[in-house]
């Protein structure tokens, strides 16, 4: 099997996850707590607490995700700048997500000391969501037995993200899945704005029959 960078990510990221739950001093250093950050300037638990993940359910998921779509947008990124160019370009397109899709949370939760989260859930949607732009028609399936075409599980998704997170009556970041997956589809059509007529051409032939 070849070690690309999706695999690197997804071996770190669990190897840190292991040692976080074997070291709960290390969550708490690390979570993403925007009381703590805007108090004190802490502001590497942005980047760092994406590679902590709850539990081994929450890691699964989110690296069984990114695997797949992953190496889509791994591809992509090698296509469009070269091989030495396209893994920084991913690596950065990746941690970036991370990032900024917390920004949004962090701004609305600063004075709340009671708000915590942790996890690649930015990292991950903005990567599935970067991959439906480049393969709209491509099926995503759901515990592989409901599927649909990228695009329609995507609009699904984000609308449901968008919903629960103003409700924000779980303990579930949605807002970080709902402006991570903007990331993701962002930086493909910077990258390159003809994905968007791409996009539209592929959408406009589909038909469910």
């Amino acid at each position: 099997m070849e070690l690309s960078l999706t695999l690197i990510i997804i071996i770190l990221t669990s190897l840190i996850s292991y040692y976080a739950w074997k070291n709960p001093e290390f969550i708490e250093r690390w979570l993403f707590s925007p009381y703590i950050i805007s108090r004190n300037g802490d502001y590497l638990r942005f980047l760092l607490s994406g590679f902590i993940h709850k539990d081994g359910t929450h890691l699964l998921f989110n690296m069984f995700t990114f695997y797949f779509f992953g190496t889509v947008v791994e591809q992509y990124m090698y296509y469009a700048f070269g091989p030495e160019a396209g893994l920084l370009a991913f690596l950065a397109f990746y941690l970036l997500a991370i990032v900024i899709a917390d920004i949004p949370t962090y701004l609305k939760e600063k004075n709340n000391p009671s708000y915590h989260a942790l996890g690649a859930s930015g990292g991950t949607s903005a990567t599935v969501f970067a991959s439906i732009i480049l393969m709209p028609l491509s099926d995503i399936c759901i515990f592989g037995i409901f599927c649909l075409p990228g695009f329609i599980l995507g609009m699904l998704f984000l609308a449901y993200a968008y919903y629960k997170g103003k409700l924000a009556n779980d303990n579930i970041n949605h807002d970080a899945h709902f402006f991570g997956a903007v990331f993701g589809i962002a930086v493909i059509l910077l990258i390159s704005p003809q994905n968007a007529i791409y996009f539209w051409e592929e959408i406009k032939s589909f038909s469910l029959f």
